[in-house]
Order: structure tokens, then sequence, then C-alpha cells
């Protein structure tokens, strides 16, 4: 084996440790919910992310136009809705099957701009699988679906909202301050269960673990990976996201899948490796610049924690990290 692929398989081995790390995080994160809820959680994790990013983009945001300022408001407002709505999903419904719904987001992205009848077909596909997932019956907890839906509408319009503020602001100005913005819109929740008394030592413990290891760790192990893999096979590594999100829920919280649920991740992950497997087979000029709605090519950020590359080893640019969820800030 020779260096290169050492060093490519170092980089893949660093993302599936972060992977594994950032679903540890959030399951470490829903200890703290019987104290301080999923705001509670929420509102740590953005004041971690943006005591982080800030210092390292360091936007000079007073000479941000409007036509900069109101899609970062925007995002901001994303990056709130998507962390509170994923959480509020994993203390109602458990971390796998809340992860696995959200990640139908970005895997609509991928969908929703084709034409053609095989992506068609993965849509249908991705359906029947959700499902499969949730298996709708009167037991069911319908509203915790919801929020896992609504994390999964909130990580597409972070893409989409992407595509347009990497082109106008450079480097990670745009996520910087939306989560400066985001974390100010928590500010009240903090301060009204600092009154409360419920910022006990152990709550605040475990979400800023869940911070560092859901926000700090992929920021970092992702800029690493990415300067020996292609930016174009990054998509395809996030799939492993769900199937980690079982697995952490499982060995930290207790969360056992059932086998439905099992067969219904299977269905999700497989049908967005698909996607993204026949998107690394076109040529980039006839599949757009989104990949599986994961990775913009040239103009902007990824979904989860990535960062844009220029697919020289040593040579990065990053571009953004993700709101939170499977991911990033």
């Amino acid at each position: 084996m020779n260096r290169q692929n050492l060093s490519t398989g170092g980089a893949l081995a660093t993302m599936a440790a972060s992977a594994a790390g950032n679903q540890a995080g959030a399951a470490l994160g829903a200890h703290a919910f019987p104290a301080i809820g999923p705001a509670g959680v929420v509102a740590v994790r953005q004041f971690v992310a943006a005591a982080v990013l800030l210092p390292v983009a360091r936007p000079n945001l007073r000479r941000f136009t409007w036509a900069q300022w109101w899609p970062t408001l925007l995002l901001g407002l994303v990056f709130a809705t998507m962390n509170l709505s994923l959480y509020t999903a994993v203390d109602r419904i458990g971390l796998g099957l809340a992860v696995t719904l959200e990640f139908l987001g970005p895997l609509a992205v991928a969908l929703a701009g084709s034409r053609t009848s095989a992506d068609l077909g993965l849509a249908l596909v991705a359906g029947a699988g959700v499902y499969v997932l949730v298996l709708p019956g009167p037991s069911s907890d319908f509203f915790g679906v919801g929020m896992g839906l609504l994390a999964a509408v909130c990580w597409a319009a972070y893409i989409l909202l992407n595509r347009l503020v990497g082109k106008r602001l450079p480097g990670l100005q745009a996520p910087a301050a939306a989560t400066a913005v985001s974390a100010a819109m928590y500010v009240p929740v903090a301060v009204i269960m600092a009154m409360h008394g419920r910022f006990g030592l152990a709550a605040v413990g475990w979400a800023i673990g869940a911070g560092v290891l859901c926000s700090v760790v992929p920021y970092a192990a992702d800029l690493v990976a990415l300067r020996r893999i292609p930016t174009r096979f990054f998509g395809l590594l996030q799939s492993v996201h769900p199937v980690f999100a079982a697995l952490a829920g499982a060995a930290i919280l207790g969360q056992v899948p059932a086998a439905h649920v099992w067969a219904g991740i299977a269905i999700v992950v497989g049908t967005n490796v698909v996607a993204v497997a026949a998107r690394l087979a076109r040529p980039a000029a006839q599949d757009g610049d989104a990949l599986a709605g994961q990775v913009v090519e040239g103009d902007g950020p990824s979904g989860h924690g990535e960062h844009q590359g220029d697919h020289r080893p040593g040579r990065l640019r990053p571009v953004a990290v993700a709101p939170g969820g499977v991911g990033g800030a």
C-alpha cells in the first residue's frame, strides 16, 4: 500500500470517527433533557458553536450589505429551528429515527431537481423507506415524527440558502454570522432557565459535551479529511450518520431500534448511496452544483459539518460548517 492510499485511508478513518463522535455527542446531549429540555441543550450548543466560529471567521458585520444580511438572517433562523426540531424529535422518538428522518432533507434536494425516471424511482423508494421506518399506527408519536421531518425541511433550506450566501460572503463569514444570530435567539431561553435554576453543573456539562462533539470535532475532522479525499465523495460518506445515530442511541441511551426501524434506515441510507453514486458517474456540468444535497461544488458549503475543497491534497478552502443535527454548528 502506497503513501497516498494510507493517507486516504486515514482520512476515511477520521471521517468515520468524526461521525461516530458526532452521534455520540447528540446522545450525550439527550442526557440533559430532563433538566433543561431540548431548547436548553440547543442553546448551549449554539453558544459553543458561536464561540468557535466567530474567532475563526471574524466576520465584519458592520460591512455586511442588506443583500448579504437577509440570507444570513434566514440561515440563522434555519439553524435555530433545525436544531430545536431535531432535538425535540430525539427526545420523543429516539436518536436513530430522528436523524434518519432529518437525512431526508438533503436527499430530497438532490432528487427534486432531477427529471429522470431513475431518480423518481429513488424518491418513491425513499418514501417507502420512511413508511417502513415509522410504521404509522395509533401508538405512533406523530408530533415527534413531524419534528424530525421539520428538521429535514430545515436541512434542505440550509442547503439552498448556502448556495446563495456562499456566493455573497467569503470563507466562513456567513455561517459564523448565522450561528451568532441563532445563538442570540436562544439568549432569552438561557436567561429564563438560569433564573429558574435549571442550569445545573451536570446538565451544562452534557450540553457542552454535545456542542464540542457535534460542532468543534466535526469541523476540525472534516477540514483534515478533505485535504486527502475528493469533495465529490463527501456526500457518499455522510450516509453513515443515520447508522451511527442508531448505534449511539442503543449504546448510550438504551434506545434499541426495532427491526422495522433498522429496515427503514437501510432503505433510506441505501437510496442516498445510490443517488450519490449515480451523480458521481455523471460529468459535473450535467449534474449541477449539488451532490445529494450535501456537497456544493465551487460556490458554497455542504450539508452537515462539511467544508468545500479544491480537490488538491493540502489545498482546502473552508466555506461552511453545518447547523447541527448530524453535524456542525
